[in-house]
C-alpha cells in the first residue's frame, strides 16, 4: 500500500510539474507588480472579491490546488496553463484542443468575472485563474510548439543538477538568484520607466503569446549543460517577461473593471 501511495504521489508531482509556470516566486512577482498598476476601480473590485488576499497570493492558487484530488483539478483544469502555437504560426481559438487551453479558460473566466449574477466563490476562482494564466502566457515555454511538451522533453543539466528546459524557465533561472519575491518585485518595479509602463500595458493575449512564441524559439540551448553563460544570456529576458506579465495582468483587470 505504501509503495502504491508513493507511485500516485510521484505521478501527481510529474503532472503538476508539466503545468507549473514561473514557479511560486515568478507568479508572485507578476501578481505583486500588477497590484501596483491597478486602476482605482480595479483595485476596489479586486478588494471586494478577495478582501483578505492580494494578487501575489492569488497568483499561485491554481498551482497549489493541483494537489486536490478532485476531478476538476486533476483533469479539467490541467490544460488551462498553456497554449500550443507551432513554429511559424499564430494562435487560433478554433484550433484549441477539446479540453481547452489557457486562452479558452481565460475567455471563460473573464465572462464569469463580468457577469453580475456570478457567485462570489466563482468570481474568486475566476480572478485567481486570470492572474495566473496571464503570468503563464508570459513564460515562453508555456506557449509550446507542440513538439516537446513545452521543453519538458528537453533533458539537460542546470548548474550540474538534472533538469529540463521547461523547469529551467519555470523556476531555475529565477531561483538561482536566491531572492525573495518581494525583493524581485521591488527591484524590477523600480526599473520600469513611465514610458515602458505605457508601452507594455497591453491587454491583448495575442500580443503576449506572439512575444512568448518568438522568444521560445530562441532559447533552446546548443548544449545540455547549462550554467553561468545561459543565465547571463537569458536573465534579461526573464526580468522583462516578469515585468511585462505584471503590467499585463493590471491592464487586463483594468479593462474588465473600468467599464
Amino acid at each position: 500500500m505504501k509503495k502504491y501511495n508513493i507511485i500516485i504521489l510521484l505521478t501527481l508531482m510529474a503532472m503538476s510539474g508539466q503545468a507549473l509556470a514561473w514557479g511560486q516566486n515568478g507568479h508572485r512577482i507578476t501578481g505583486a507588480i500588477a497590484q501596483k498598476y491597478l486602476s482605482p476601480k480595479a483595485q476596489a473590485a479586486v478588494q471586494q472579491i478577495l478582501p483578505n488576499e492580494d494578487l501575489a497570493e492569488a497568483s499561485t492558487y491554481p498551482d497549489e490546488m493541483k494537489s486536490d484530488p478532485a476531478e476538476f483539478w486533476q483533469k479539467t483544469a490541467n490544460s488551462w496553463h498553456y497554449v500550443t502555437i507551432p513554429n511559424g504560426h499564430r494562435y487560433h481559438a478554433v484550433n484549441a484542443p477539446e479540453e481547452g487551453d489557457a486562452i479558452t479558460a481565460l475567455n471563460q473566466f473573464t465572462l464569469t468575472l463580468k457577469d453580475p449574477k456570478t457567485s462570489l466563490s466563482d468570481k474568486q476562482l475566476a480572478l485567481r485563474f486570470i492572474v495566473h494564466i496571464i503570468g503563464d502566457l508570459h513564460q515562453p515555454m508555456h506557449v509550446g510548439s507542440g513538439k516537446d511538451r513545452g521543453g519538458n522533453d528537453v533533458k539537460l543539466q542546470f548548474f550540474w543538477q538534472d533538469s529540463n528546459l521547461h523547469r529551467v524557465w519555470d523556476s531555475g533561472l529565477i531561483e538561482q538568484r536566491e531572492l525573495s519575491y518581494t525583493e524581485w518585485t521591488d527591484w524590477l518595479s523600480k526599473k520600469i520607466s513611465a514610458e515602458q509602463a505605457k508601452q507594455w500595458m497591453v491587454s491583448d493575449p495575442q500580443v503576449w503569446m506572439t512575444e512568448s512564441a518568438t522568444i521560445r524559439d530562441t532559447v533552446y540551448p546548443a548544449t545540455d549543460k547549462l550554467s553561468y553563460d545561459y543565465l547571463y544570456e537569458n536573465m534579461p529576458i526573464v526580468k522583462q517577461r516578469l515585468q511585462m506579465g505584471g503590467l499585463r495582468i493590471a491592464a487586463y483587470l483594468n479593462a474588465i473593471f473600468n467599464k
